[in-house]
C-alpha cells in the first residue's frame, strides 16, 4: 500500500513540475504606449496589439512588461522588411504592415529554452501583416 501511494504522489508531483514548467507567456501587466501614426487609426494599433498579445503567449516562461507603436521607428522595420525582410517576396503591400516593439522578461526556465534564463529583451519588434485594411493582423516575423 505505502509503494501505491509513494508511486501515486510521484506521478502527481511530475505533472504538477511539467505544468507549472509549460505556463503560457504572460500580458496582463504589460505597459501599452501608441503614439501618434499619420497612416493608421487608433483602432488599426490596438487590433495589433492584440494580435502581439496572442502571439506572446506561447513564448512560455516569459512577461511582457512593455508594448509599444512608434510611428518613425515602424517605419524604418518596415522599410527593412519591404527590402530585405519577408515583404520582398510575399506580395504585402507597406501599408498593410506594422512594426510593434517590446520589453519581456524571461524566467529562469529560460522560456522554451531559446531564451537566456533570468533576462531582460529590449526593442524587440513584432511585425505583422495583414492582407488588406478589412482583414486582421497576423504575426509575420519578430525578434531583434
Amino acid at each position: 500500500m505505502k509503494k501505491l501511494l509513494f508511486v501515486f504522489i510521484t506521478i502527481t508531483l511530475c505533472l504538477t513540475l511539467t505544468t507549472c514548467s509549460q505556463k503560457s507567456g504572460k500580458t496582463e501587466k504589460v505597459n501599452i504606449e501608441i503614439g501618434a501614426s499619420a497612416r493608421l487609426t487608433s483602432v488599426e494599433i490596438e487590433e495589433a496589439i492584440n494580435a502581439v498579445k496572442k502571439k506572446f503567449a506561447d513564448f512560455k516562461g516569459c512577461a511582457l512588461t512593455q508594448l509599444w507603436y512608434d510611428e518613425t521607428q515602424s517605419d524604418y522595420f518596415i522599410d527593412g522588411y519591404m527590402a530585405g525582410g519577408h515583404g520582398s517576396f510575399n506580395g504585402v503591400k507597406k501599408e498593410n504592415v506594422i512594426v510593434l516593439l517590446c520589453t519581456f522578461t524571461v524566467d529562469s526556465s529560460g522560456g522554451d529554452g531559446s531564451f537566456n534564463p533570468n533576462s531582460t529583451y529590449d526593442d524587440w519588434n513584432w511585425i505583422l501583416i495583414r492582407d488588406s485594411e478589412n482583414d486582421p493582423w497576423r504575426v509575420d516575423d519578430w525578434g531583434y
